[in-house]
């Protein structure tokens, strides 16, 4: 594959990062906002149990933790994906995939949080990231590429 190509694979990786970002920047706002319309002392949050007695809308500070969870598997595998020079239609779709399956998650978990459609994302986030992983190991293992 040319480089060209290969660095399409990268794309996803920004895009993973941006909506952490998002995420992070949504967090930031809403934990000030509540901190300040409640007078919280700073020193009665610092610890996850201070947090969660205190803050009520804990949404995007939970999305924000998921997006360390199963996605640190995501961008491992398209990094071993791209460093071994895998980059293939296939691990394209696998990553934008989950991408887009972690944004709706995201936009859930930080709206309505309505468990079941939440849930659905996750899962489908999840056997996406076993995919590019199964993909991998046949590619690296089986077919004795890379």
């Amino acid at each position: 594959m040319n480089p060209v190509a290969e660095r399409w694979l990268l794309y996803p990786l920004l895009a993973m990062a941006l909506l952490t970002f998002a995420v992070g920047t949504l967090m930031y706002r809403r934990r000030v906002a509540e901190i300040r319309r409640k007078g919280v002392r700073l020193q009665s949050i610092a610890s996850s149990a201070g947090m969660a007695a205190t803050l009520e809308d804990t949404r995007a500070s939970d999305n924000f933790r998921n997006l360390f969870e199963v996605p640190v598997l995501f961008y491992a595998g398209v990094l071993v994906a791209y460093a071994a020079h895998l980059a293939s239609p296939a691990y394209l779709a696998v990553a934008w995939a989950f991408v887009a399956a972690r944004i709706v998650h995201s936009a859930i978990q930080c709206t309505t949080n309505r468990v079941r459609y939440r849930f659905l994302a996750f899962v489908t986030g999840f056997w996406l990231v076993a995919a590019l992983w199964a993909l991998l190991g046949w590619d690296l293992v089986v077919a004795g590429k890379g």
